[in-house]
C-alpha cells in the first residue's frame, strides 16, 4: 500500500468536508466520518464525483461502540492511518450566561467536544501508530484559548460561553497530553483554530471562508518531519494557550 489514508469525523459538511475536499486533492484516500449514512453517503458520493478517493464511515464520537465499530471498518480496508482529524464538535448555547446554562446541555457539549475526540484517539491510534509517519489534528478554537479568554484586549473576550469555550480549552489539554504519551515517535498531534468560519454552528456570521477554516487543519495533517507537535495554531502561527 502506497498512497495515504485519512479520516476527518463530522466529515459530511461544513470544515470537515473541506478538509477531506483538501487532503484528498493533496491524493489522500479519505473517509467520511458522520453520524448520518445518508449525509455521510452523500459527501463521501461527491468527492468522488471530483475524483477523489473517498468512502464513508458511520461514526457518531458521542458513542464508544459506534466509534469501535468505525475503527475495526477502516481497520479491515487498509493497514494505516496516517492523518487523523478530530473535527466534529457542536455548540448550544449561543446567548446564554454561565450561570444560566442548563448542565445536560455542558454535558452533551462536553460529550462530543472532549470525550469524542477522545474516544477516536483511543480507537484509531493503533492504526495512526502503523504509518511511517502520523498526523493527529485536533480541531480547537480561538474560544479555547484560556489567555485570550481572560484578556480584556484578546480578540474572544466577550463571548463568554461557558461549555463551549471551557470544551476547547479542554481538548487543548488533551492534545499535550497525547502529545507527552507520543513523544520520541514519529506521531506529530497538534490543536487547530480555523478562525470565525461562516458554518451552520455560527449561523453562516463568520469572516472567513470555509476553505480558509480548513487551511490550518490541512496544513497541520501534512507537516514534515521536522514539523511541530503538541501545539496550537492557526493560519498566521502559534496561539497563545
Amino acid at each position: 500500500m502506497t498512497e495515504k489514508t485519512a479520516l476527518i469525523t463530522g466529515a459530511n459538511k461544513g470544515i470537515g468536508f473541506e478538509i477531506a475536499k483538501q487532503l484528498a486533492a493533496r491524493g489522500y484516500s479519505v473517509w467520511i466520518g458522520a453520524r448520518d449514512p445518508g449525509r455521510g453517503e452523500q459527501a463521501a458520493a461527491a468527492l468522488r464525483a471530483d475524483g477523489a478517493e473517498a468512502r464513508f464511515v458511520e461514526l457518531d464520537v458521542t458513542d464508544t461502540e459506534s466509534v469501535t465499530r468505525a475503527a475495526a471498518t477502516v481497520a479491515k480496508d487498509t493497514d494505516r492511518l496516517d492523518v487523523l482529524v478530530n473535527n466534529a464538535g457542536i455548540s448550544r448555547e449561543f446567548n446564554i450566561a454561565p450561570s444560566n446554562l442548563d448542565i445536560a446541555v455542558m454535558e452533551e457539549i462536553y460529550d462530543t467536544n472532549v470525550f469524542g475526540p477522545a474516544r477516536v484517539t483511543h480507537a484509531f491510534l493503533p492504526l495512526v501508530r502503523k504509518a511511517p509517519a502520523g498526523r493527529i489534528v485536533m480541531m480547537s478554537s480561538g474560544l479555547g484559548s484560556l489567555a485570550d479568554q481572560a484578556d480584556p484586549a484578546g480578540p474572544y473576550f466577550a463571548i463568554n460561553l461557558l461549555a463551549y469555550n471551557s470544551s476547547k480549552a479542554a481538548l487543548n489539554g488533551m492534545t499535550i497530553c497525547f502529545a507527552k504519551e507520543l513523544a520520541g515517535t514519529s506521531i506529530k498531534i497538534n490543536a487547530a483554530d480555523p478562525g470565525f468560519t461562516a458554518t451552520d454552528m455560527n449561523a453562516h456570521r463568520g469572516t472567513r471562508s470555509i476553505p480558509e477554516g480548513a487551511q490550518i487543519a490541512v496544513h497541520l495533517a501534512t507537516l514534515p518531519a521536522d514539523g511541530p507537535t503538541g501545539g496550537f495554531f492557526n493560519d498566521a502561527g502559534p496561539v497563545r494557550w
